[in-house]
């Protein structure tokens, strides 16, 4: 009787899912915490589909550079204490701040996860832990992350962030553990509960309104019919992400 040997690399694939597992099952979460499913939510317009695309267009001339109400609502809702480091560590959105070196004109944007069509992390992961949902969501399954931080050199946007230290009193809606890796969800939970990204909502209480949350598949909607009646921009446009985060004035 033959024995049908297997590839070397089907054996080194077996080995690296193996060692995977291991390291997985070594990712702390704080007690009480329990990583939900947000690949199909319950959303409050229905299950998550393909019909919707949700995105952000930021109109740059209404950001002003000292203002960081975006990004102190990020930390307010998803709960990081910072434990110590860097104010910019961690941050799942963050302030840049660009000048033209010809001449002189400054410009202040808000960056975060793109939450592109054809998203690189989800690419090169190799346990599907980065995945977009349909409606064009980037997320992180932590349950299966194993820390690799594959997507975080992926990312041209320099979104991702991994997680060093243990943490504690998390937020339901936003668990974050220990040697995972994470980033913007786009308030995932509000947007399934019907509501806005906490960003949006924090730039509109500040008086400046110049981020715009929506379907971009409905043409009927804000977003849609801004994006058509004044141009924008994608970061990066030349690398072929389509990205869901446009900017205007930029």
């Amino acid at each position: 009787m033959s024995i049908k040997k297997e590839k070397p690399e089907t054996l080194d694939r077996r080995r690296f899912l193996g060692n995977a597992a291991a390291l997985a099952a070594g990712i702390t979460l704080a007690p009480g915490v329990t990583l939900y499913g947000i690949g199909e939510a319950n959303a409050a317009s229905g299950p998550v589909t393909s019909k919707v695309r949700w995105g952000l267009l930021v109109d740059v001339n209404k950001c002003s550079a000292g203002c960081d109400a975006c990004v102190s609502a990020c930390k307010t809702e998803n709960g990081f204490d910072g434990h110590g480091r860097p104010k910019t560590d961690a941050n799942w959105i963050r302030k840049v701040d660009l000048r033209n070196p010809k001449s002189g004109q400054e410009r202040s944007l808000p960056v975060m996860c793109q939450h592109c069509a054809e998203p690189p992390c989800v690419d090169v992961c190799p346990t599907g832990a980065s995945f977009k949902r349909a409606d064009g969501i980037v997320l992180v399954d932590k349950h299966i992350c194993i820390g690799c931080r594959y997507c975080m050199m992926a990312c041209p946007y320099k979104a991702r962030s991994f997680v060093h230290e243990s943490v504690e009193d998390q937020k339901p809606h936003a668990p974050r553990g220990k040697g995972t890796v994470e980033s913007c969800t786009l308030c995932v939970h509000r947007v399934d509960a019907g509501g806005v990204p906490a960003c949006v909502e924090a730039c509109d209480d500040a008086g400046h309104g110049a981020i715009l949350f929506g379907d971009m598949k409905d043409p009927k909607s804000a977003i849609s019919n801004a994006l058509k009646a004044y141009p924008a921009k994608q970061i990066r446009a030349d690398l072929g992400v389509d990205p869901g985060v446009w900017y205007r004035n930029l």
